[in-house]
């Protein structure tokens, strides 16, 4: 039976005293525009002060939570088209965007519309005024929890049967958590967003175990041991119940596909993921799958395997074809960063065009990429936190050397695929917000 719809701290800086003047007035992209300056506010007294002013959407359907330091979006991807070829109405909820905001909110696999998005916001909007007209508030919500309000007010609005909130930073604090999960997931674990959520791999996952519900099932992806021992003593703690996805699970690639075999089922893929890192997002996602009935959630598990397979997710490993053909990866973490090195030792030569945001591990993610590519070109996104291609290049050392630098992604762009010999492609990678800027470049050429 499935439930159905039922009746740290902030660390601003500089920004924290501007965090207390009123929001540019008018449109909502200007409202939204004036929450971006105030940076990451972790923390739930804000969005349940929200979401209590908004009548509690997020009560009205079941929620599956996922967080995790990469895979998320893939995980999430791939749990949308099982849900939906089971006859469900699906919210999805992820950051970040690649090219519009509203990609971030979407139900039934398709964003929201711009006039939805404009009333979502606008009514966030009017409750955060009247909250801190009356004093429950001490300013206006950040950009994130502006979103993630409007995200499940919409979801509301929407009659969604099921919503998928992908987590924006740790888990503990971060806006997804005001929800009460029905599941939980924890893809991964890696060092990212130390300066919020810790410098050690056990600090990282005591935040994410902020996730996990008394009596509730959180299914954990591959993590280092360091990790997976900090995530099991908060599971005796609360009392939560947690599922390996790997745990007696086997993945048995064919020249017909792929079929994973986990305790309970045989799910019969029909392909093989596109890299190692993929194949591991597949399985956890089918492992989430089967544990929907026993929560609650009617999902037929007979066509779970085929759903998740033709699933994509933009942005990571995406093949753009042409001449020369393009590879889109994020890439924003070492992790990451060495998933996709695993993946391009295999592709052969490759120019790379190259961009990240200054507080990443440059140095780690340079690393992993730079030697396997017969040449790099450095540039420098549209935002605020994004590097120069000047510190990219010191911080990288002796491994960019030989680099080109374009300020502008247009002309990186250009000058990248002229670079390229003929049937070598160009691999776009470092940040999502680079592959964003290139993916609007071929959008308006197009």
């Amino acid at each position: 039976m499935m439930p159905g719809r039922r009746a740290f701290r902030s660390r601003l800086g500089r920004n924290e005293i501007l965090v207390t003047q009123r929001p540019p007035s008018g449109s909502v992209a200007a409202y939204l525009a004036g929450r971006t300056l105030f940076g990451v506010k972790l923390g739930l007294d804000t969005i349940r002060s929200l979401t209590e002013a908004l009548d509690r959407p997020e009560r009205s359907y079941p929620c599956i939570v996922i967080g995790g330091t990469n895979g998320k979006g893939s995980v999430t991807a791939y749990l949308d088209a099982a849900l939906s070829a089971s006859g469900l109405t699906v919210g999805r909820y992820t950051s970040p965007h690649l090219v519009h905001v509203r990609e971030r909110i979407a139900v039934a696999g398709k964003p929201i519309r711009p006039r939805g998005f404009s009333e979502a916001v606008a009514r966030v909007r009017d409750v955060a005024e009247k909250l801190i007209q009356a004093g429950r508030i001490p300013a206006h919500p950040t950009y994130f929890e502006v979103l993630t309000a409007a995200a499940l007010w919409h979801f509301h609005r929407s009659r969604v049967d099921v919503a998928l909130l992908e987590v924006g930073m740790g888990g503990r604090l971060d806006a997804t958590n005001v929800c009460d999960p029905l599941l939980s997931v924890i893809v991964t674990i890696d060092l990212d967003h130390e300066i919020h959520l810790g410098t050690t791999l056990a600090e990282i996952a005591t935040e994410k175990a902020g996730l996990l519900r008394p009596g509730r099932t959180t299914v954990l992806g591959v993590l280092p041991a360091e990790a997976r021992a900090a995530i099991h003593a908060r599971a005796r703690e609360v009392g939560a119940r947690l599922v390996d996805a790997w745990q007696d699970c086997q993945v048995q690639p064919s020249a017909s596909g792929t079929t994973v075999k986990t305790p309970s089922r045989e799910h019969r893929l029909g392909r093989r993921p596109d890299a190692p890192y993929q194949e591991h997002n597949l399985v956890v996602a089918l492992r989430v799958l089967e544990e929907c009935p026993d929560a609650g959630l009617d999902v037929d598990l007979d066509a779970a395997g085929s759903a998740v397979a033709a699933a994509r997710w933009p942005g990571r490993l995406e093949w753009i074809p042409g001449e020369p053909p393009l590879l889109l990866d994020g890439a924003h973490n070492p992790s990451a960063a060495r998933a996709l090195a695993e993946y391009l030792r295999g592709l052969g030569s490759f120019v790379l065009l190259f961009g990240i945001m200054t507080d990443k591990d440059i140095e780690e993610v340079t690393g992993a990429l730079f030697p396997l590519a017969r040449q790099v070109v450095l540039t420098r996104c549209r935002i605020e936190r994004a590097a120069t291609t000047s510190e990219i290049a010191r911080r990288a050392g002796g491994l960019a050397g030989g680099a080109r630098r374009q300020a502008s992604v247009r002309q990186a762009l250009r000058l990248a695929r002229g670079l390229a010999q003929p049937g070598e492609p160009v691999v776009v990678a470092g940040s999502l917000y680079l592959v964003g800027e290139v993916l609007r470049i071929l959008r308006r050429r197009a």
